[in-house]
């Protein structure tokens, strides 16, 4: 699983289906939900998801992030 400090995933269940949330960190008191997907069946199916989607997300906002540093050079 990858580590962050500011992205996490969470995986919850409600009746008997499981959610998958990537979150954010914005503040100590505050999380923010930035990519979410529900209806999996079992919870290894969720965190497979999660997984696989938290590492995409990072990498994608790391590229994202050195374009913008790029531009304000």
């Amino acid at each position: 699983m990858t580590q962050s400090k500011k992205y996490d995933s969470r995986i919850s269940q409600t009746n008997d289906t499981w959610t998958a949330e990537i979150t954010r960190r914005a503040s100590v008191k505050k999380t923010v939900v930035s990519k979410m997907q529900d209806g999996f069946k079992t919870e290894a199916d969720a965190k497979k998801w999660a997984d696989k989607e938290l590492a995409m997300f990072l990498t994608k906002q790391g590229e994202h992030n050195k374009r913008r540093a790029a531009k304000r050079k």
